[in-house]
């Protein structure tokens, strides 16, 4: 439970990173925290699932590192996709 917790918090912060550092992509505070989550909960999973389910202090850091970055990666896919959207709307 608590690495779920880790992942999705990470994402949180992953998406505002990504979100402050690709502002053409920024969704904005809120939803860069709820896409980052998303993309958080599916980084640390698939590392999980990489990893084979184990536990312990160096996999809670790669959960961190990949659950901040699927959250920002994620971020920046959906930030790409309303951008395109809203030009051609």
């Amino acid at each position: 439970m608590l690495q779920i917790i880790i992942s999705l918090i990470s994402g949180a912060v992953g998406g505002n990173l990504a979100g402050a550092i690709l502002k053409r992509f920024n969704l904005g505070p809120l939803w860069n925290s709820v896409v980052g989550i998303l993309g958080g909960g599916l980084g640390g999973q698939l590392l999980n699932a990489l990893q084979g389910g184990t536990a312990g202090g160096a996999s809670v850091l790669g959960n961190i590192l990949s659950s901040g970055v699927g959250g920002g990666i994620l971020m920046a896919i959906v930030g790409f996709i309303k951008g395109r959207l809203t030009k051609h709307a």
